[in-house]
C-alpha cells in the first residue's frame, strides 16, 4: 500500500484529501500530520511515496521538511505536492527549481484538481515511485501517455518522464533543467498551436491587450471542435539515448519556413520555441505536416549515485581497472556503497554478474549474516566506492532507521528480480525439453 503525507492544518484542505483518498482506500494510505517535528519523523520511518506540503499553514516548517529531503538522496522517493497561499509565492517555489517538487499548486488550485492529479498520478507509479528504490528498470522502457488540452496534464507528464531518466542514473541535473525545459515547450506548442489552433498573431494581440496565455488556452481547448483532442508523449528509453515524440491533433504548421526565419539575438515576446528547444537537446526533427516533433537525448552511462550525507565520513576508495575490491571466502568487514564505476562478480572463478551504482551496495548479503564472502568482487573499470565497517554501519541505522527500511526493500527487489530469472530460465529448460 502506498503512503499520502499530509501536512497541512487547512480543514479544507485535509477534507479534500480525505475525500479522494476514499477512491483509492484499497492501495492507497493517506496520513495527516499537523507538526513539523512529527512528519519529519514519518517521512524517516514511513517513506511515504507522495507528500503534500502546505506551505500556506502557518504553524508548519515546510521549509524545514522540504531542507531534510533535499538533505538525503534517499528520501527523493515518490514526488511533493506544493501548496502556496496565493499565485506569488507559487512563483517563487517554481523558481526554486526544486527536483522533488511534482507540482506546486494555490490552495484554490489544490482543492480544484487534487483528485485528478491523484488519479494521474496513481495511473503512473512507475514514473512516480522509481526514485526510492533506485531499482534497474531492465534493457528497455516503451511507452506512451495521452494528455488532454490541459496545462496541468503537461507539467505533470513532463516532470514525470524527466524524474524517471534522473532518478535511474541517465541523466545528469544539467540535462534535466534542458530536458523539462524542451518538453514543456514542444508541449506547450501542441497544445496552444496546434489542438486549440491559436495562431502567432493570435497570441502577440492577447498578450498585447494584457491578457493571461492560460485564459485564451482555456477559452480555446473548450470550444466544441477542441474539446476531445489529444496530445500524445511517445517514449523510448534505452542503453545509449532516450527517445520522445509528441503528437498533436492540429492542421500542422510549416516548421521549415519558422526555423528559417529565426534570427539569433533577436527579442521577441513569443516564438523562440524551435530555436530555443534545437540548443537543448539533438535531432530535433518534425514530420512534413509539422503536427509531430521528435527528439533525443544521449544517456549517461554508469551515473554516479548521490551520496547521502552521512556517508561522506567514511573512506572513499578509488578502484582501477581490474582492482580487487574483496575475495570470495574472506571474513566480511565491510560494506561497499557504490558511488560510480562497474563491478564484476565472481563465484569460483566464473563471471556472474555486473554491479553498478544501480545496485547502491556491495556485499551487503554477507555483511549482514556474518558470514563470508560468496564472491570475489572485481573493478571492470576505474570506479569509486565507500568503504563503511560493520560497527559504523550498525550505528549509522540506529541514527537513521529509515536506511534500514531501504536496504530491505533493496534486498527484496534483488529476490525478485532473482526468482523471475529463474522462472525464465525454467521456462526456457522446460522449452528445450519439449521441443
Amino acid at each position: 500500500m502506498k503512503k499520502v503525507l499530509v501536512t497541512s492544518t487547512n480543514p479544507e484542505i485535509l477534507e479534500v484529501v480525505k475525500e479522494s483518498s476514499l477512491k483509492y482506500s484499497k492501495s492507497l494510505d493517506a496520513i495527516f500530520c499537523p507538526d513539523t517535528d512529527e512528519a519529519l519523523s514519518l517521512i524517516d520511518y514511513e517513506l511515504p511515496e507522495i507528500k503534500v506540503l502546505d506551505f500556506a499553514s502557518p504553524d508548519i516548517d515546510c521549509d524545514r521538511i522540504l531542507s531534510a529531503i533535499d538533505a538525503d538522496p534517499w528520501l527523493h522517493n515518490g514526488g511533493i505536492i506544493a501548496i502556496a497561499k496565493n499565485g506569488r509565492e507559487v512563483e517563487e517555489i517554481s523558481n526554486r527549481k526544486n527536483p522533488n517538487i511534482l507540482i506546486v499548486e494555490t490552495v484554490s488550485g489544490f482543492k480544484q484538481n487534487f483528485d485528478r492529479l491523484l488519479r494521474v498520478l496513481w495511473s503512473n507509479q512507475q514514473f512516480l515511485f522509481n526514485r526510492g528504490m533506485q531499482g534497474r528498470m531492465g534493457s528497455e522502457e516503451i511507452g506512451s501517455f495521452i494528455c488532454d488540452n490541459d496545462i496541468l496534464d503537461i507539467r505533470l507528464y513532463a516532470s514525470f518522464l524527466v524524474n524517471y531518466l534522473y532518478c535511474s542514473n541517465r541523466i545528469d541535473e544539467n540535462t534535466r533543467y534542458a530536458l523539462l525545459a524542451t518538453l514543456m515547450e514542444l508541449l506547450t506548442n501542441a497544445l496552444e498551436h496546434g489542438n486549440c489552433g491559436i495562431s502567432y498573431k493570435d497570441k502577440t494581440d492577447f498578450l498585447l491587450s494584457g491578457g493571461d496565455i492560460i485564459d485564451l488556452i482555456n477559452e480555446k481547448r473548450n470550444l466544441p471542435e477542441n474539446i476531445n483532442k489529444k496530445i500524445k508523449i511517445d517514449y523510448l528509453i534505452g542503453h545509449e539515448k532516450s527517445t520522445f515524440k509528441i503528437t498533436d491533433e492540429g492542421d500542422g504548421f510549416d516548421w521549415k519556413a519558422q526555423i528559417a526565419s529565426y534570427k539569433p539575438g533577436v527579442t521577441e515576446a513569443h516564438g523562440r520555441g524551435i530555436a530555443l528547444s534545437k540548443e537543448l537537446v539533438s535531432a530535433l526533427r518534425y514530420n512534413d505536416k509539422g503536427n509531430e516533433v521528435s527528439f533525443d537525448i544521449n544517456n549517461i552511462k554508469n551515473k554516479s549515485n548521490n551520496v547521502p550525507g552521512i556517508m561522506i565520513p567514511f573512506k572513499t576508495i578509488i578502484y582501477k581497472k581490474h582492482e580487487i575490491v574483496c575475495s570470495q571466502n574472506e571474513p566480511s568487514t565491510d560494506l561497499f556503497f557504490i558511488v560510480s564505476g562497474r563491478y564484476g562478480v565472481y563465484a569460483n572463478g566464473k563471471l556472474i554478474s555486473v554491479l553498478t551504482p544501480d545496485d547502491i551496495f556491495i556485499g551487503e548479503m554477507a555483511f549482514l549474516l556474518n558470514d563470508r564472502r560468496s564472491a570475489t568482487i572485481m573493478s571492470a573499470d576505474e570506479g569509486k566506492l565507500i568503504r563503511i565497517p560493520k560497527v559504523s554501519f550498525v550505528n549509522l541505522i540506529r541514527k537513521n532507521p529509515h536506511y534500514g527500511i531501504f536496504l530491505s526493500k533493496l534486498l527484496a527487489q534483488r529476490v525478485l528480480r532473482q526468482n523471475r530469472k529463474t522462472l525464465q530460465l525454467q521456462a526456457q529448460i522446460n522449452e528445450l525439453k519439449n521441443s
